[in-house]
């Protein structure tokens, strides 16, 4: 019989803020797999340390580019569409052989992340099942203190490659906003925001749950690491 490959949502980047579910596969889990950038723990792996049983069998996953190679280039998607293939197919085998696999995502599976890119490649051809969790979104306006919708608002998230144009756009015509993947966008984001009139009431969220989070205006942000979320708090109804 066929084994399951598990997209595993570990939540936004405490142990602690794990489903019960997930928390079970990991630590039951035999065959262990996480992206990683090269040379690194992985924020996956770092999340579940400590879990593991003693005779896990770990599969990193090491990005091949992340922002060598601009998104537009077409070897960016060549390079990482050779990457999700050459994952997929060791899941594959793992699966085919009859052995459970529990892949670690951060957030959500389902959510900008990189587990969806698997799981178009295995769905059809072995069992796979996504264990949903806390994205990291959620657990940074929760940083924030305050709530981000309020009565009849509309909640826009958005990643900060959109163009300039495309951002100001959205960002003017949205109650809460969520901004999700900004790094080198930084700059693009804040004038998009400013371009919007709505820079004093924006904020940076870096690190959203885990030990290291800091929570500042988006204003006084000159640098925005992998794991930064901008956040636009909703000020609709409310009775």
């Amino acid at each position: 019989m066929s084994g399951t490959v598990h997209g595993v949502g570990l939540g936004p980047g405490a142990a602690d803020l794990m489903s019960v579910r997930a928390d079970r596969l990991v630590r039951g889990a035999r065959h262990v797999a996480y992206f990683r950038k090269g040379g690194r723990q992985g924020q996956a792996r770092r999340i579940v340390e400590g879990m593991l049983r003693a005779d896990a069998v770990e599969f990193p996953m090491e990005y091949p580019v992340t922002t060598e190679i601009p998104l537009e280039d077409p070897r960016y998607a060549v390079a990482l569409a050779g990457f999700y293939a050459k994952c997929a197919a060791h899941l594959r085998g793992l699966a085919e052989g009859g052995a459970d696999v529990v892949v670690l995502c951060e957030g959500d599976p389902f959510f900008y992340g990189s587990f969806m890119h698997l799981f178009t490649r295995l769905k059809d051809d072995v069992p796979v099942q996504v264990v949903p969790a806390i994205t990291g979104m959620s657990a940074a306006w929760t940083a924030t203190g305050a709530p981000i919708t309020w009565g009849d608002d509309v909640l826009t998230v958005a990643p900060a490659t959109l163009s300039e144009a495309e951002l100001t756009r959205r960002i003017a015509e949205t109650d809460a906003l969520v901004v999700m993947k900004i790094g080198q966008n930084l700059p693009k984001l804040k004038r998009a925001i400013a371009a919007a009139g709505r820079m004093e009431a924006a904020w940076l969220v870096e690190y959203a749950a885990m030990p290291e989070q800091r929570v500042m205006p988006l204003a006084e942000a000159e640098t925005a690491p992998y794991f930064s979320i901008a956040i636009l708090h909703g000020e609709g109804r409310r009775p």
